[in-house]
């Protein structure tokens, strides 16, 4: 996003991270792709000085990506989830507050709509019933955030649905480098394809789908970082307080259709085994994007082979990651 940012003329920001689950050498390589410096600041999103001091740095508009974000692990640590996600948010709100900030843009997720009775989902489904901790702690902030333009009609929210990023940047630069095996499928993938690891498990083969593996709606990370760059855009003419908007492709793949098409798409086998399901996931998901159209002007441009080819360029390039 901040590589996004800077293409579309934005280059005054700085990024904070505590960098628990990512790299220095990320944003090294972010700078050496736009030839400029970018701000930094390490710290803990959960310390109220830290965040204090970041706030008194005239901020504008903040964009909250500093969440926890795999459902299976939320299962397992659900402490930390809430800690991080909701507590951590509450820290930057207070911070925000005291420093006269008014505009947010929260990495929500499609998450929050629980197991959905109607695709493609819309903005007017309903939320809750959500089936996973991390779910529960996205749709906690949105509550959260509803209830400060509440409070506060200057302040505006646009809380970001994102259904299932995949892919890379086109230069094969910077890309998902995980800690540990893998939460979310395309890396999985890739790190399969690359050696790294030896075989894909898909998590059940007997949902309600056409294939029994789960459908999601994939969407290339580019495109969802342009759909920041709308949003930081629109939230300064905004009068609607809390907004929220789905970030898909409207078009649902399933597992077995990703792993199909990565392999045709790159030449590469990816041996797989069918694991039990994974507890909290649903069968399928996948967006509807006319909001998002119509508010922010913008729509997902990259197609599956997108996906499939800049997540393996970035994989082949750097076959450990930042390492």
């Amino acid at each position: 996003t901040v590589l996004q940012l800077i293409k579309s003329g934005v280059d005054d920001l700085v990024i904070i991270d505590n960098f628990s689950n990512s790299s220095k050498e990320s944003i090294s390589r972010v700078e050496k792709l736009v030839n400029k410096s970018i701000s930094l600041l390490q710290g803990d999103i959960r310390d109220p000085n830290f965040m204090d001091q970041v706030m008194s740095k005239n901020i504008d508009t903040v964009i909250h990506f500093a969440g926890l974000k795999a459902v299976g692990e939320s299962t397992q640590k659900p402490i930390d989830y809430y800690d991080n996600n909701v507590n951590g948010t509450l820290v930057l709100l207070a911070a925000m507050q005291k420093h006269n900030v008014k505009n947010i843009i929260f990495s929500s997720s499609a998450t929050v709509y629980g197991n959905p009775k109607q695709l493609p989902i819309t903005e007017s489904t309903p939320t809750g019933g959500v089936t996973n901790p991390y779910g529960r702690s996205k749709l906690h902030i949105e509550e959260i955030l509803q209830d400060v333009c509440s409070s506060d009609p200057e302040f505006k929210a646009i809380s970001l649905r994102y259904f299932n990023p995949v892919g890379a940047d086109k230069s094969g630069n910077i890309g998902e480098d995980p800690n540990g095996t893998p939460n979310n499928l395309m890396p999985y993938i890739t790190q399969v394809a690359v050696g790294k690891l030896q075989q894909l498990t898909i998590f059940g083969d007997d949902y309600d789908t056409p294939d029994g593996t789960g459908v999601r709606d994939y969407i290339h990370v580019v495109d969802l970082a342009d759909g920041h760059v709308a949003a930081l855009k629109k939230i300064q003419t905004l009068d609607l307080g809390f907004t929220a908007i789905n970030l898909g492709t409207g078009t649902g793949y399933s597992v077995l259709e990703m792993q199909k098409a990565f392999e045709t798409m790159t030449g590469k086998s990816v041996q797989y085994q069918i694991g039990p399901r994974r507890e909290g996931d649903i069968a399928s998901c996948y967006a509807a994007t006319d909001k998002a159209n119509e508010l922010l002007n913008w729509q997902a441009k990259l197609g599956l082979e997108d996906m499939c080819e800049d997540a393996w360029r970035w994989q082949e390039k750097n076959p450990v990651g930042y390492d």
